[in-house]
């Protein structure tokens, strides 16, 4: 049985990260990386962003050369199980591999929807966004869910000149995260960008006829269209984990040094819950820079380094001419105080629990993330409005 000192289960961005996190520490130990993607890793948010904007495809390999780092890739080869007490892998076509630290990081699978009809697009994989670029040779789409990704490809095709529709069962779009108040600012911002928006409606059912797609929404007409996007979110992907008997919680449960309940085993990405002693709780994360800064840390320390992670992960969003960068919890459900420099257009939003800052949104401020994680867990304030001129907006 061939054996590595590192195995990696995964090809997204938190797997590069771990490779490059073990080679600062051990520059020989062999490592093997498996993973169902035929393509080696890559980075995930031009997806539905860069790419759609004339970013060249050569930019986002997360590294060019695998053998620089002394990588074995094994693309295309699921793994089947992991057995924690003899240290081994088994893939899908039988064959085992033995490890000496391993890190799981197999990310998460589209949320679908009911029946998964054919012919509906997700974007998850590099495949995926192949797919509906080739669709965008059609004219008419209809996404389903007004979350990031249902966002953010709504922008990029309405730049390509396309029909887009928004489907989603909220008042607005990102609801979930949003101020009500800016939730329907972004939502009016769209529709005069000339996105068609569907707010408080289900899709009950997707078939296709001929070359079209037959959408029955929960209230209207049925929707006839050429291509139909769900943006519904993603389910952790943790059946390696369970069934090798590591703790799972909506997530691989790991410590803020990314180890599992095995100390040998690792998780990092969007499939790792880890603590985060700014809100006192843990959180699972879905976004670039916790893929690369979580992965990086579990690689240190799968070779040694002993190194705990502390900060809080950012998040970023583009959505037309308006962005942001955030960190912590947003939560819509929280109170809220803006202190805007222009309203809905340049500020920051503080939420807030028990006067305690438990997320800050830079909403088209930038460069002020560090500021946005020093205030988090910060208070409790006894008025929202002394945290005005905080963080700097120009």
């Amino acid at each position: 049985m061939e054996s590595f000192r590192y195995i990696l289960v995964g090809g997204g961005m938190a797997t590069a990260a771990a490779a490059e996190g073990i080679r600062r520490h051990d520059q020989y130990g062999s490592i093997g990386l498996f993973s169902q993607d035929r393509y080696p890793p890559y980075s995930r948010p031009p997806l539905s962003k860069g790419l759609w904007q004339g970013k060249r495809m050569e930019t986002i390999w997360r590294y060019p050369d695998p053998a620089a780092l002394g990588i074995r890739e094994h693309l295309g080869q699921g793994v089947a199980d992991i057995a924690p007490a003899a240290h081994r892998i088994r893939l899908q076509d039988g064959r085992t591999f033995g490890y000496d630290k391993l890190l799981i990081a197999t990310g998460g699978a589209p949320r679908r929807l009911p029946g998964d009809p054919q012919g509906v697009h997700y974007l998850r994989t590099l495949d995926d966004y192949l797919g509906i670029y080739r669709a965008a040779r059609q004219q008419s789409f209809l996404i389903v869910g007004g979350g990031f990704i249902g966002a953010e490809l709504a922008c990029a095709l309405i730049r390509q000149q396309k029909d887009v529709r928004m489907v989603f069962p909220a008042p607005t779009i990102l609801a979930r995260i949003l101020p009500q108040d800016l939730a329907q600012s972004v939502s009016a911002y769209y529709a005069a960008q000339g996105v068609q928006l569907s707010p408080l409606t289900s899709v009950h059912e997707v078939r296709r006829e001929g070359d079209r797609m037959l959408v029955a929404p929960s209230g209207g007409e049925p929707i006839e269209i050429d291509a139909v996007i769900a943006g519904l979110g993603i389910r952790p992907s943790t059946t390696l984990a369970e069934e090798a008997g590591l703790q799972v919680q909506d997530g691989i449960v790991v410590d803020q040094y990314g180890r599992t309940s095995d100390p040998d085993i690792y998780a990092a990405g969007d499939v790792a819950r880890f603590p985060l002693p700014a809100l006192g709780r843990s959180v699972r994360v879905e976004h670039e820079d916790n893929a690369i800064s979580r992965g990086r840390i579990a690689g240190r320390n799968m070779a040694g380094a002993g190194e705990a992670a502390t900060d809080a992960p950012f998040f970023y969003s583009d959505l037309f001419d308006l962005g942001f960068e955030a960190v912590g919890d947003l939560d819509a459900g929280l109170a809220t105080f803006a202190d805007w420099a222009e309203p809905y257009r340049k500020g920051v939003v503080y939420y807030l629990a028990d006067g305690k800052v438990r997320g800050v949104l830079n909403w088209n401020v930038w460069d002020q993330v560090p500021a946005a994680r020093a205030l988090l867990g910060t208070g409790p304030y006894a008025r929202p409005e002394d945290l005005r001129g905080r963080i700097q907006l120009s």
